[in-house]
């Protein structure tokens, strides 16, 4: 229960920072894999962090999970969806989840992530001009699956509002921990 508050609280810190500054300090990420990983190697062996019998992962585990967060989020920074903090964000939760609950964990957090856009689209009203975006988007791939000839994409129109995305990686994680919370009780 405490290692799930405090992965709670770097995650609530870190969300908070991205809403004020659309930044994520490395200071904070650093500190949080760094302390993951020294509790998982310390910790006696048991059903994880967040079982009955609490124990570490061990440091092989955590840093698998650390290289799955990676792994999982690196992609969608190479494609400029996500940013590098939210990158090592999810990289920080894998040290303290281990790698297969780091995927649930990502996928939660794409998942916050869609319902996040659409509240940041609606709140901005700029709904008109993604779906612009998309209508662009859609026909030109058509007709380049029609003519067999695909051409490169235009840049669609910029809107100018970028997503805190700690904010879905938070949300998602702490689902994530709160699930595993609930499956130790039961």
């Amino acid at each position: 229960m405490v290692c799930s508050i405090v992965l709670a609280t770097w995650l609530v810190v870190a969300a908070w920072t991205d809403v004020r500054t659309r930044r994520i300090p490395n200071l904070l990420v650093g500190s949080g894999m760094l302390c993951g990983l020294i509790v998982h190697a310390m910790a006696p062996a048991g059903n994880g962090l967040f079982g009955t019998d609490w124990g570490g992962l061990g440091f092989a585990s955590s840093g698998l999970g650390l290289l799955t967060g990676l792994g999982l989020f690196l992609p969608l920074y190479i494609f400029r969806t996500v940013g590098a903090g939210d990158v090592k964000l999810l990289a920080m939760v894998g040290t303290w989840l281990g790698p297969q609950f780091t995927l649930a964990a990502a996928l939660l957090s794409l998942l916050a992530g869609g319902v996040l856009a659409i509240v940041v689209m609606l709140a901005s009203r700029s709904s008109l001009q993604v779906l612009s975006n998309v209508r662009m988007l859609l026909t030109t791939v058509m007709i380049g699956a029609h003519s067999g000839r695909f051409s490169p994409l235009d840049a669609p129109a910029l809107i100018g509002v970028r997503l805190p995305y700690a904010i879905a990686i938070t949300v998602g994680s702490l689902a994530q921990v709160g699930w595993l919370l609930s499956q130790a009780r039961s």
